[in-house]
């Protein structure tokens, strides 16, 4: 569908105080089944994943598998599947994890020495990958305003060159009040890890995931001690490949 600069920036405009579901059935009803959604089946996650899937029961979550997602991410995902009949759909690394540590010198599979390279090749690659079979028309991403100074410049309703669709961000205004004030009213479950202090949940090495402070901000715990606030996912420029070695 084609949406010209005037009614992008008409749509923009009223959705700054739209109420999530309200975007997102606008969202279904103007892509129908070119609609998809990607979920990291997070901490917060379901509150996205309800909201898509209430307009849209049968809508394809794209889950992207790196190889080092917890176990409890795993068992989490599998979980709200049943309970709630998800279309997920799962894109794994092409890697074996173990053999990709091993040749790209990672000898403690706790950390990541080259955080950057191990998410082009375990997770860039695998989300480019789904984008281009899926080929949506529009994609809904659970991303927040108040999460990164990157997200803070993104619009609800945006076009993806990276992957030739629409970008929708029907949450991106919320904060983490007004998600928690959803899911209790819906009463939909946090990640287990939640409760442990994660509550912004990745991949498993402790470089890329962590407990985040009582102090600090939601995205704290994830590549901490690092300037990276990105996997690379939510970026336009796609990040370069891992070098071979």
């Amino acid at each position: 569908m084609n949406i010209d600069p005037q009614q992008l920036a008409s749509l923009n405009a009223r959705f700054v105080t739209a109420d999530p579901a309200d975007i997102v059935r606008w969202a279904a009803d103007t892509f129908g089944d070119g609609l998809i959604m990607t979920s990291s089946f997070g901490a917060e996650s379901m509150c996205s994943i309800h909201l898509a899937a209430a307009a849209k029961p049968d809508i394809k979550i794209v889950l992207v598998n790196t190889g080092y997602l917890f176990p409890e991410t795993l068992a989490f995902m599998e979980q709200m599947r049943q309970r709630f009949n998800l279309n997920i759909l799962e894109f794994h690394t092409r890697n074996d994890p173990v053999v990709w540590l091993t040749v790209h010198g990672e000898p403690d599979p706790r950390v990541r020495n080259d955080v950057d390279a191990c998410c082009a090749a375990n997770k860039n690659e695998v989300f480019d990958r789904a984008m281009r079979e899926l080929a949506p028309a529009a994609w809904i991403r659970g991303v927040r305003a108040d999460q990164s100074e990157t997200r803070a410049k993104m619009e609800v309703v945006q076009w993806s060159k990276r992957n030739n669709c629409w970008a929708i961000s029907p949450i991106l205004h919320w904060n983490g009040r007004q998600i928690h004030a959803y899911m209790k009213q819906h009463d939909l479950p946090y990640h287990p890890l939640w409760s442990q202090g994660y509550v912004s949940i990745g991949c498993n090495p402790e470089t890329c995931t962590r407990p985040a402070g009582g102090d600090d901000d939601a995205r704290s715990g994830r590549w901490a001690g690092t300037d990276k606030k990105e996997c690379g996912i939510h970026l336009e420029e796609t990040p370069p490949p891992a070098p071979e070695k």
